[in-house]
């Protein structure tokens, strides 16, 4: 992904400004007839952005070993597995039934790896909620006064063999004409979205990252099996 020149900080704030007023057509939230009886208990059940943190921890990674996949909550829900995207859009259709904005923020990464989080505000602190692999990339609390600081939360855990993140964008899905939220098939129309989007470029020390890098090998090496969990600002994780 290429970062461009537009401010993610400043589009997020107008759309939790605007109260969904965008200068674009969006889609609106389905009513709660379109879900399944499943898929309502599970709306309900998770009515803050923690709740869903913790539903989304309790499903199993999905490392897609038959083929790579794009679900929506829907999909997910039929399939008891999730990734991190797929995480995002599932907090997304979850959280806006409870009034939340559906915007995700994409982390990019040198790699090309990138991760996604779903962006949640409270008063005039941002927080995310998002599934991975690694615990350190999962959710924030709403303790950051800008985009740019919550990801900047995510830069020290989300160094491994390769990765760092370059940059970030943030996407309100309800300016897509993909059906993200109950869709049956897998919906890379959103992948292409969060690609072809802006990307602000993110800063970060040379130094910091060689020695983060250092650490997780060291780490790997000896629990090659385990997944980190060593930082300082876990009491920021949601």
């Amino acid at each position: 992904m290429s970062p461009g020149r537009a401010n993610p900080d400043r589009s997020a704030h107008e759309i939790y400004m605007m109260s969904g007023r965008l200068k674009r057509p969006t889609s609106a939230a389905p009513p709660q007839s379109s879900f399944t009886p499943r898929e309502r208990t599970i709306i309900e059940a998770a009515g803050t952005p923690r709740k869903v943190q913790r539903w989304l921890e309790s499903l199993p990674y999905n490392h897609e070993e038959q083929g790579e996949t794009l679900r929506t909550f829907r999909g997910v829900v039929r399939a008891n597995k999730v990734h991190c995207l797929e995480g995002a859009l599932c907090a997304a259709t979850i959280l806006e039934q409870h009034g939340y904005p559906p915007v995700v923020v994409d982390l990019e990464s040198q790699d090309d790896l990138d991760h996604v989080v779903f962006l949640f505000r409270r008063g005039s602190r941002f927080g995310s909620v998002a599934r991975s692999r690694d615990p350190g990339l999962h959710g924030r609390k709403p303790l950051f006064r800008s985009v740019r600081e919550l990801v900047y939360s995510y830069v020290d855990p989300f160094v491994d063999f390769t990765g760092r993140i370059n940059g970030y964008g943030t996407l309100d899905l309800r300016t897509l004409r993909a059906d993200w939220r109950l869709s049956t098939r897998n919906v890379w129309a959103v992948e292409q979205a969060l690609i072809q989007m802006p990307h602000r470029r993110l800063r970060t020390s040379d130094e910091r990252h060689r020695q983060w890098h250092a650490r997780y090998q060291r780490y790997k090496e000896r629990y090659p099996d385990r997944r980190p969990k060593f930082y300082p600002s876990r009491h920021r994780w949601l």
